[in-house]
């Protein structure tokens, strides 16, 4: 009788232990789901971290930042006193600066690709004819910009490099909407770059994007 008792505790014993062996394997198998889970998704946000913070061009520009004391790092929402004085001193060169019959065809050709729709609704920011379509401080920076390496070093930078740097000016003016269409972009395998980043080519692919704020006055 003893005997029994004994072997029926001992297959009590033994059926515990398996419950909780089973128990044990299945909390940890959901501990390593959560963790790959985790895992996962800290690498997605660091993955959008490191995105928007790559598009924002930092520094000196090459060739005409010394010429004109301009410099990226002008453009932050932490100094808009300093914004609005580096946008403006761009902005100058738009009405300052005459372009000849051929500088003209080129800058028609550049500008009427970049727009400022963050600002108004203007298709670009000039007119096909060549005169400024959006009255914004921002427009004028870019165009004044464009002209600038148009008249001043016209074999120094391409229609596209032209364009870019114009991109890059933009990208600091916008940048919260900029960040949100770098991210869609790069969803879709689109490079980065700043014609695909700033100009007309992918406008609006971004609605709907959380995304918004601006450096310097409009």
């Amino acid at each position: 009788m003893y005997i029994n008792e004994e072997k029926n505790l001992d297959r009590v014993i033994i059926a515990l232990l398996a419950i909780l062996i089973l128990l044990v394997a299945n909390n940890q198998v959901k501990l390593n789901n959560m963790s790959e889970m985790s895992a996962a998704g800290f690498a997605v946000a660091t993955g959008v971290q490191t995105v928007a913070a790559s598009i924002i061009p930092t520094g000196i520009p090459e060739i005409y930042g010394n010429e004109l004391g301009v410099a990226y790092d002008d453009i932050s929402p932490y100094d808009q006193q300093r914004a609005d004085l580096t946008i403006r001193n761009l902005g100058y060169l738009d009405d300052a600066t005459q372009l000849n019959e051929d500088q003209m065809k080129r800058y028609i050709s550049i500008a009427s690709k970049i727009s400022c729709e963050y600002c108004c609704g203007a298709q670009s920011i000039i007119f096909s004819s060549g005169e400024a379509a959006c009255g914004c401080a921002h427009s004028y920076a870019m165009r004044g910009l464009a002209k600038y390496l148009l008249t001043q070093h016209p074999t120094e930078f391409t229609d596209d490099e032209v364009l870019e740097e114009m991109g890059k000016w933009k990208t600091l003016f916008f940048p919260g909407q900029i960040q949100a269409k770098a991210q869609i972009l790069s969803q879709n395998g689109v490079e980065l770059n700043y014609i695909n980043l700033a100009s007309n080519k992918y406008r609006g692919i971004e609605q709907g994007a959380a995304g918004s704020g601006m450096v310097g006055g409009c």
